[in-house]
């Protein structure tokens, strides 16, 4: 497994075990180094758009005392939302690594396809490219998820 999708997938389950959001975390690499490392914080701090992939983007603008992430890329447990492509968009992070995809996080009750048709966004962006690695071991933070006793569903 990739090493820094795996610290993505440790983060998925951190958040996910400590009741701060769902299955998702997401890293931020510049040359080799990581910059910033999160999980969705979405049911910890109460703000819908404490996705991991946006925390993460949080995170490493600080650490880098920069408004752009030019010459990052981003290691995430999922496909991202319209919301956080959007965010990596307007980062200027031009490459993303994700495991599961949207139709797996639909599967969970995650269901961002709703959002990405009725926006129109295609599947593939000429803004950014997006390469699918470690599906499988991904997949086992969304089946943890979907057995999960007493999770909140949002």
């Amino acid at each position: 497994m990739n090493t820094y999708m795996a610290m993505a997938l440790e983060e998925a389950f951190r958040g996910m075990r400590e009741n701060h959001g769902g299955p998702f975390g997401a890293v931020v690499v510049h040359k080799g180094r990581i910059i910033s490392r999160a999980h969705n914080e979405v049911l910890s701090s109460n703000d819908p758009t404490a996705h991991a992939e946006i925390v993460a983007i949080r995170r490493a603008s600080k650490e880098l005392g920069d408004f752009t992430l030019e010459g990052c890329e981003m290691y995430t447990s999922c496909e991202p939302c319209p919301m956080c492509l959007a965010a990596i968009i307007w980062s200027r992070i031009k490459r993303i690594y994700h495991g599961c995809t949207r139709d797996d996080a639909a599967e969970i009750g995650f269901d961002d396809r709703k959002i990405y048709h009725s926006m129109g966004i295609r599947e593939t962006n000429d803004m950014l490219e997006k390469i699918m690695i470690d599906r499988q071991e991904c997949l086992r933070a969304f089946r943890e998820w979907a057995e999960k006793p007493g999770k909140i569903i949002y």
